[in-house]
């Protein structure tokens, strides 16, 4: 019967320990967003998931391996939403529509996917291990406007999709649905 209970326990305590992993791993991109990656710890990504501070180190003993797994995260969960978006696109008239609705949305001053995003980019110009995060996300991203343009359009369009966000979200100019639009139809020839 002891044996019973343990298992059982053991089970329970099973079951819970990918949402509390999980908690973790968003509660680090919460503290990302809003303090950056520099003022980032375990502390505070311990108070934001409502976490005893041991069972961070618990999942992650190096804060380095959180950041890793809370982006790598971030970045498989962003392809793969701006895949689903463009698939939603019959054609290259309405993919523009898809994207100048993308970059908009990163564009929003206080998005936290933009700034999370920016904070990874920074990073990985750094660190060559992140740097791999960005580079599949970058190849995800353009295999998927792949299936609407050719190749050397996505490689044009995908640069000016970051340029325009950034610009969009540090404020160097009004966010402009047409001037976003003409630029995208200017790359694409349409």
């Amino acid at each position: 019967m002891g044996n019973r209970t343990s298992s059982a326990a053991q089970g329970n305590q099973g079951s819970r320990q990918p949402d509390r992993r999980r908690r973790i791993v968003v509660a680090c991109l919460s503290v990302v967003a809003q303090y950056g990656v520099a003022a980032t710890t375990h502390r505070k990504i311990a108070a934001a998931a409502g976490v005893p501070l041991g069972l961070t180190t618990y999942y992650f003993a190096r804060l380095d391996d959180l950041l890793y797994a809370a982006f790598a995260e971030f970045a498989s969960d962003g392809s793969a939403s701006f895949a689903d978006d463009l698939r939603a696109a019959a054609s290259p008239e309405d993919a523009v529509t898809v994207l100048v609705a993308f970059i908009l949305a990163g564009q929003k001053r206080g998005n936290a996917e933009s700034v999370i995003t920016h904070e990874l980019y920074t990073l990985a110009a750094r660190e060559e291990r992140f740097r791999g995060i960005t580079q599949q996300w970058m190849h995800a991203n353009r295999a998927a406007l792949g299936r609407l343009f050719d190749e050397d359009t996505v490689r044009m369009l995908d640069p000016l999709i970051e340029g325009l966000t950034i610009h969009g979200l540090l404020g160097v100019s009004e966010p402009d649905a047409d001037l976003v639009e003409r630029a995208i139809r200017r790359i694409v020839r349409l």
